[in-house]
């Protein structure tokens, strides 16, 4: 059976794309068969994180207005052979989109796939809300600053309401927490939020922290993944990420300030 995640926050640049596309190369490189969708129709950033910016012919508006199959718009990762993508339309406009058009590509993507990676645009817009209205799983990306969290709190409650799930009475959508962008030195300096003020915020079942990292933009700038960095903190937070989704029992790491030499040698905290 087909698992659908959407990957979301209320608030842009929180690492959301940067999140899809690791999340889903780390679920196809453990074996699972594994499509991601871009629904940021008008800006497209997905493929260009995901290094299959020149392959794009067709998008997923050309699929959903009939002007191309499935089998003509995806894209197979070149890292990954169980790994494919759906394009955004740059030029096509939000309202292309409709839950009925939506659900049908996603009912024929169920049949091919074990996971379903919606890549939401910000914000509680057209694109936002019917790429969670589908959602089994909803990973919260959110920054430790006050507005990212009060808008992921908002975006909490229309998964919690207006959900397919909601609607139908089903069991509700499960709800992750995935922290970006979090450094323990400035935690302790009082210039952005802790682990524990933005878990007492939003109450949600912790997945992973990302430290903040320039591998980040160093890999989305080579149309790499960052979670094939296996070198970089980043790398391999959304490794125990993806391994933590899958039901293994991996301590959470990057939390705490890095000691220095010295602290190391003389126990500092």
């Amino acid at each position: 059976m087909a698992r659908i995640i959407v990957v979301t926050s209320g608030k842009g640049g929180v690492g959301k794309t940067t999140t899809s596309a690791s999340i889903a190369i780390g679920l196809a490189k453990k074996g699972h068969k594994t499509v991601v969708i871009d629904f940021d129709v008008g800006l497209r950033n997905l493929d260009l994180i995901m290094g299959c910016e020149r392959r794009v012919v067709y998008d997923f508006i050309n699929v959903i207005n009939g002007e191309a199959t499935l089998n003509q718009a995806l894209i197979r990762d070149k890292n990954c052979n169980l790994l494919y993508i759906l394009p955004a339309s740059q030029t096509r406009d939000k309202d292309a989109l409709s839950q009925e058009s939506v659900g049908k590509v996603l009912d024929e993507l169920k049949k091919d796939f074990e996971y379903i990676i919606c890549d939401s645009p910000a914000g509680i817009e057209k694109g936002a809300q019917l790429a969670m209205y589908f959602a089994d799983d909803a990973f919260i990306v959110t920054n430790p600053e006050v507005s990212s969290v009060r808008d992921s709190d908002r975006m909490l409650g229309i998964l919690s309401s207006k959900s397919r799930r909601a609607e139908q009475n089903e069991e509700p959508i499960k709800e992750y927490l995935l922290l970006s962008r979090y450094a323990p030195n400035r935690v302790k300096s009082g210039d952005m939020l802790s682990l524990n003020d933005v878990q007492g915020i939003l109450s949600l079942e912790l997945l992973g922290v990302v430290p903040e990292s320039n591998s980040v933009l160093n890999a989305s700038n080579a149309g790499i993944p960052v979670i094939l960095d296996e070198k970089s903190d980043a790398g391999q937070a959304y490794a125990d990420i993806v391994d933590r989704y899958l039901g293994e029992n991996k301590p959470h790491r990057f939390i705490d300030e890095k000691k220095g030499l010295l602290g190391i040698l003389f126990g500092s905290k």
